[in-house]
């Protein structure tokens, strides 16, 4: 979407209302008497909801029905909820749902979650083996809003349907190009004005930022990162992305380890290493121990979110160092006139936090009605925004963020004070609004972070949500499993030089990935978009 997405999502909405006004009273086990599309709805049964709390909710709140976010949701749909909330952690969660489906239980009425990339055989198996509820004639009937939503928008379409042409969920969608983006390169801005560096936008124009940094600045770990983010330390400077893509001078999947530019990436990266550029202690590096060294100045550059790492690093230290600034920077081209068009965006449309009515609920109907209210313009507002008067307000035809949520009275950051009263801090069903993120990030240099990330045209190059086979998503993760292991390993001892790369050591490299079928992984992946594109 471009910038006017809000203007065209409230026609859009409006459009919507169409179909709401042409369907008839809908009726479900809790005596649902209230016209479809018409809110709140008269209804005495209570849904169950399981899904993950967020991070940014569970400092403050033990459930999500505490929030006034919830609470507000209540009071608007009609609709009482029993939230239920597994364990943090993401291996926690998939352990407890696991246990339930296989048990064989009553599952709860709703389940958030990301049926495309957790599920093995994908959305398509969980219907199939009666989890979820294959939606296509629940929105014919009780979504009006999201069924117009998809119907105005194909690209979107086709990402939420199943190779069979199935719904299966009420989406989460990130709603424009500037929800694409959170995180990349950053580097201390004010130590390139104090040493009359321009920003880096070439492979060698970072050399001789970072080693300035080590010679001048006396800095022990000139760029630091979290390890396991390490696709995103210059990979696409060098023509390709770890794992699978799309190969932008031939449209064919691609595995970016066994690529010649993966060869060249790790020797620039074990050349740095050896002369003390990047962190030596960059295999083991953790969240925290990057944080102190981006607010101590024992790194200068680094990749992180725009959110948790910039805005966090700048409210710190800013205070004690008024001259402290951190900004983003887009990942350089390899060379002056060798133009990169490779990036890491996010996709529009993920599977994340998407919400899917069970196969045995008892309250379809309601349900559904419940989840479509998220795609109406008072859901979508309300989702993003919050409680007008009191979360937001609206400012020359715009939702502002209140005071109390901008500047909490009870001095929570504003992820927490915003995740109170929204849900655009992380994600659910409805449409993300970029009206969200250009208030969250509140410096100007996170709001310019939103342009530089941005490579035009970087999503056509990434595989879309597909889905393999249950069988081929077993032989998939076998595979995988194998050569990524092996691939990551050897990569660190390439970099950190407790292995040589050189001609005969790159060979065995590849061979052993092919050896460890490699093309047959690809081919699965192949049939997989070959089928997505068909939708």
């Amino acid at each position: 979407m471009k910038r006017k997405a809000l203007v065209f999502l409230l026609v859009l909405f409006a459009v919507s209302a169409l179909f709401a006004s042409g369907n008839q009273a809908g009726r479900d086990g809790g005596g649902v008497t209230t016209p479809v599309g018409s809110y709140p709805i008269k209804t005495d049964v209570t849904l169950d909801y399981w899904l993950a709390l967020n991070t940014n909710v569970s400092p403050n709140y033990a459930n999500l029905g505490e929030t006034p976010f919830a609470k507000g949701l209540q009071e608007r749909t009609g609709v009482k909820i029993n939230y239920l909330h597994p364990p943090s952690g993401s291996t926690a969660a998939q352990e407890q749902l696991n246990l339930m489906i296989a048990a064989g239980e009553d599952l709860p009425d709703v389940i958030e979650w990301n049926w495309v990339t957790t599920y093995p055989g994908g959305p398509q198996k969980a219907i199939d083996d009666g989890v979820i509820l294959n939606l296509n004639e629940v929105i014919d009937k009780y979504a009006p809003n999201l069924k117009a939503f998809l119907k105005a928008n194909p690209k979107y379409d086709r990402m939420v349907k199943t190779d069979d042409g199935n719904y299966y969920v009420f989406p989460f969608i990130r709603g424009h190009d500037k929800l694409l983006y959170s995180q990349g390169l950053m580097i201390r801005k004010d130590w390139l004005d104090e040493l009359n560096l321009a920003p880096p936008t070439t492979i060698d124009e970072w050399y001789t930022v970072l080693k300035a940094f080590k010679e001048k600045k006396n800095c022990p770990a000139p760029f630091t990162q979290v390890w396991t983010n390490n696709q995103r330390m210059f990979v696409e400077s060098f023509g390709i992305l770890k794992g699978f893509y799309i190969g932008a001078h031939d449209g064919q999947i691609h595995f970016g380890q066994i690529e010649p530019g993966y060869r060249d990436w790790m020797n620039t990266m074990a050349q740095w290493y050896r002369e003390g550029l990047i962190d030596p202690d960059i295999a083991s590096i953790q969240t925290s121990q990057q944080n102190q060294k981006m607010t101590a100045g024992t790194a200068g550059a680094t990749v992180a979110s725009v959110g948790s790492g910039m805005g966090t690093w700048t409210n710190s230290v800013r205070p004690s160092n008024p001259k402290y600034e951190i900004i983003a920077l887009p990942s350089p081209d390899r060379a002056r006139g060798q133009k990169r068009v490779y990036g890491i965006p996010n996709q529009p449309y993920s599977g994340q936090d998407s919400a899917a009515i069970t196969a045995n609920s008892k309250n379809v109907e309601l349900a559904a009605r419940y989840l479509d209210w998220g795609y109406t313009q008072a859901g979508h507002l309300y989702y993003n925004f919050g409680i007008e008067g009191e979360s937001y307000t609206i400012v020359n035809g715009k939702p502002i963020y209140t005071p109390q949520i901008m500047n909490s009275p009870k001095g929570w950051p504003l992820s927490q004070s915003m995740s109170a009263y929204v849900r655009s801090t992380g994600a659910g069903p409805f449409i993300q609004n970029e009206g969200y993120i250009e208030q969250y990030y509140a410096l100007p240099e996170q709001l310019q972070a939103l342009t530089n990330y941005n490579t035009p045209g970087a999503i056509n190059y990434l595989l879309p949500p597909i889905t393999a086979s249950q069988s081929e998503s077993r032989e998939l993760a076998s595979i995988m499993n194998d050569i990524n292991t092996y691939a990551d390993e050897m990569m660190t001892k390439f970099i950190l030089g407790t292995e040589v790369l050189n001609d005969s050591s790159w060979n065995t490299f590849v061979s052993t990935i092919r050896r460890m079928n490699i093309d047959r992984a690809i081919a699965i992946e192949k049939a997989a978009l070959d089928r997505y594109q068909k939708r």
